[in-house]
């Protein structure tokens, strides 16, 4: 009786599943966007082979939204610490041409010596102040090509070569050109520390802190910790919000749908009761229905987040978005709770009609 109430209406069923899929797809691609935006941004600065940073009192563990007030000269007295191996400074620029990137202000020679070097796919290094590397995947995305010119932040630059990504930015210009467009002359926004060995992390994450007892500094291992979406809290309140969005579209659309069905087989729903149904029994039924309707949209929303995961990726090169089979399971509750308390009103109305009046329901 239940696969023949939702064969009957075929349009308003694939709707209803359609519905239910929209919000499944909703949730996983936005948790997956934001997640993957900020584990990838943890993985790029761990690929930077860094120990640990030192950063400014007060600063941000997101790059890119602190200035540079700590001066260059640091990194003497860091390079100076037992089991330090290499520092460098990197000067952060914010930059929203080709997407939302933060820039690297680099000085070579060093960046070099923390991270092992850039693996180039064309071109090489900086060869003058005005020279750019963009990464592979940014050059993908954005078809750059080495000798072309970009417009970054009002100043020309020319792409010298184009890298592996995974190395903390897309974009590297040199630190001197990064310091005059910032107007910090002899600053920077952070130091990355290589030890000798990595088990020395700790003891010269010490010894910075007796060093500069006002200056924040962090492990990689710490950094790679904190960012995730829970500890945004602005990232975190969005996700909610968009999930909260999607899940009444869900609840409003099996509501309507239910509550149609209901008016639609008043008659059908008074037959049933003369002959004895129960009122669990009816609510039970149109329940079920919706929780069958409720199974095909999330297994839907499923192929279909899988399929706008890949269009995602494949349009937009820079972007990663992060699946779990924990996300997975988490939308499909949400949608199946979203559809259980939408049927559930419909389900009890139909409960409390009268045999005799929904026998002459016209």
């Amino acid at each position: 009786m239940i696969v023949a109430n939702i064969l009957h209406r075929p349009v308003r069923t694939a709707v209803s599943i359609l519905a239910i899929a929209i919000e499944v797809v909703m949730v996983l691609i936005v948790v997956g966007l934001t997640g993957g935006m900020v584990h990838e941004t943890a993985k790029r600065v761990e690929g930077l082979g860094a120990d640990l940073m030192l950063q400014p009192p007060g600063s941000s563990y997101l790059f890119g939204v602190s200035s540079a007030p700590m001066p260059i000269k640091i990194g003497n007295r860091l390079a100076e610490l037992d089991h330090v191996l290499a520092v460098t400074p990197v000067l952060f620029q914010f930059n929203a041409t080709g997407g939302i990137n933060v820039i690297y202000g680099i000085d070579m020679a060093s960046f070099d010596r923390v991270t092992g070097g850039f693996v180039y796919h064309k071109g090489g290094p900086f060869t003058g102040p005005d020279d750019l590397l963009v990464d592979d995947l940014y050059a993908r995305a954005n078809h750059v090509k080495v000798g072309q010119a970009i417009n970054l932040l009002n100043h020309d630059f020319r792409v010298t070569g184009i890298v592996e990504h995974g190395k903390g930015a897309r974009l590297f210009i040199p630190l001197s050109t990064a310091q005059d467009m910032a107007g910090a002359h002899d600053k920077t926004s952070i130091f990355f520390v290589k030890c000798t060995d990595p088990g020395y992390t700790d003891d010269v994450v010490e010894s910075i802190r007796q060093l500069l007892p006002t200056y924040k500094v962090l492990s990689v291992r710490d950094y790679e910790t904190l960012m995730t979406s829970n500890n945004l809290p602005a990232l975190n309140t969005f996700v909610a919000a968009l999930i909260a969005v999607a899940v009444s579209i869900g609840f409003l659309v099996i509501f309507l749908s239910m509550y149609t069905t209901i008016t639609e087989r008043t008659r059908e729903i008074g037959i049933l009761k003369s002959l004895g149904a129960s009122k669990r029994y009816i609510i039970s039924a149109i329940l079920r229905e919706a929780g069958l309707l409720c199974a095909f949209g999330i297994v839907a929303g499923w192929m279909g987040s899988l399929i706008g995961r890949r269009v995602i990726m494949a349009s937009f090169p820079t972007l990663t978005v992060d699946l779990t089979v924990v996300w997975g399971v988490r939308a499909a509750v949400l949608a199946l709770a979203g559809t259980l308390v939408g049927a559930f009103y419909p389900a009890f109305r139909a409960a409390q009609l009268d045999p005799v009046d929904a026998l002459s329901y016209e």
